[in-house]
């Protein structure tokens, strides 16, 4: 798994039993190789663009897919694995474009998304059978292609007595909410906005970081609730849910258009760390209280990024008062490994031929979703 973060490749080694219901996950080990720069650039070239080289585009497919298949080999070596002992690859690929239908004013078109790294490479290089380009499916059937997270989340979350969030906060934030002893059908998943997306990319720039650590940044700064006020007030977040996003969106431009909106120009670099980061957790919190009901007990499980974010996890505790907040390990799952888990998920449910649910929030028609590549 890849995100929009583009920090590096996370592997999961995992074990599957079962499927649908049944499923059981064991991970085994769990790791997350960076991507140097030269990695980071070439995607960058493309990534959340609307004018880029179709060249570009056309060779870094294969050229990601291949970068991906080395660290995986150099994965499984250290790991003192051979790679005949993996029965499949479940790759997501490298999000270079998400466009949900809010996103665009073109009515001859439905929502879309674009991953690169392609499968069939993943396959030859490894020999390991790849499963890959698992959005296309859930569009196809009626879904926007996200988040997808709502599938392996019931499949591996669900509790009998407890009401469970589950919070993963990467470049874009999401949840998932799990009633006790729901059916499948009950479940509901929605991107709220922004994660780390617009922190990371504003240290990038300023601080020539990559994010910022323990929130170092944000915390020397004060909110500024003008450039807030005005951040909130895209109609993105007016959008009914469920909902997705990305940093098409959500980028460097979007927040200059806000601070030249609000008046903001000159404030201070530390204030606008803040303001992002108070951003972040009022739309994750605005959002899960548009649809969880007031007054409901439940516990919140988070993952991703972010969740290492002490100042963003304050917040979200400030504005959630009554809700316990806990590491998703607290339920056995690795939280910086949960996303590359759940696609294992996907694969193997592909495998199985069980089809995933349809109907109110996912997709017209129940599906399995993913692309199946040999390596001969």
């Amino acid at each position: 798994m890849s995100g929009t973060s583009l920090d590096g490749l996370d592997i999961a080694l995992c074990e599957v039993t079962g499927a649908g219901v049944t499923t059981i996950v064991r991970l085994l080990n769990f790791t997350t190789v960076s991507y140097d720069n030269d990695i980071k650039e070439k995607i960058l070239s493309l990534f959340s663009k609307q004018t880029i080289s179709l060249e570009q585009l056309c060779l870094l497919n294969p050229w990601i897919a291949l970068q991906n298949a080395e660290m995986i080999i150099a994965t499984l070596k250290a790991w003192e694995i051979s790679n005949q002992e993996i029965d499949l690859i479940a790759s997501h690929g490298q999000t270079i474009y998400h466009a949900p239908k809010s996103l665009h004013p073109l009515d001859e078109y439905g929502p879309a998304t674009l991953q690169i790294g392609d499968g069939d490479h993943i396959a030859v290089a490894t020999g390991i059978i790849t499963i890959s380009d698992f959005r296309q499916k859930h569009i196809a059937a009626g879904g926007e292609g996200a988040p997808l997270a709502v599938y392996g989340d019931y499949l591996l979350c669900v509790d009998p007595i407890e009401n469970r969030l589950l919070l993963n906060i990467g470049g874009i934030a999401n949840y998932t909410f799990l009633p006790a002893r729901c059916s499948l059908d009950q479940v509901f998943s929605s991107d709220t906005g922004p994660g780390n997306t617009l922190m990371d990319a504003y240290v990038r720039k300023h601080f020539n970081v990559q994010y910022d650590k323990d929130a170092a940044i944000a915390n020397q700064g004060n909110v500024n609730f003008e450039l807030l006020n005005i951040l909130k007030a895209d109609p993105f977040f007016k959008v009914g849910l469920p909902k997705t996003i990305g940093p098409e969106l959500f980028n460097l431009a979007f927040l200059v258009k806000a601070q030249q909106v609000s008046n903001t120009e000159s404030i201070s670099q530390l204030d606008v760390m803040a303001t992002l980061n108070r951003f972040t957790a009022e739309t994750i919190a605005a959002t899960i209280n548009e649809y969880v009901p007031v007054g409901l007990s439940y516990t919140m499980y988070t993952s991703g990024g972010g969740m290492h974010n002490p100042l963003l996890m304050d917040h979200l505790q400030q504005l959630l008062p009554n809700v316990k907040i806990e590491s998703s390990m607290s339920i056995g799952i690795q939280p910086d490994a949960k996303e590359a888990i759940l696609f294992a998920v996907l694969a193997n449910e592909a495998v199985a031929g069980t089809p995933l649910f349809a109907g109110g929030n996912a997709t017209k028609i129940p599906i399995t979703m993913g692309k199946f590549s040999f390596p001969t």
